[in-house]
């Protein structure tokens, strides 16, 4: 569950960096964006092995 928690709060964090990307076309607030996305793809991956792992336990 932590690792949820730490996507949700790290995909609510982004929106101020995509805002300034998309309306402002600010680049460095689109590298921020790039690189949290590729951590929030990670925490997404690590979630659904403990999803899967929890599943197939039972």
């Amino acid at each position: 569950m932590e690792n949820f928690k730490a996507l949700k709060e790290l995909i609510l964090s982004l929106e101020k960096d995509a805002n300034a990307f998309f309306t402002k076309g600010n680049k460095t607030a689109g590298t921020r964006l790039r690189i949290a996305l590729q951590k929030s793809k990670s925490l997404a991956q690590d979630i659904r092995n403990e999803v899967s792992a929890k599943k197939n336990s039972k």
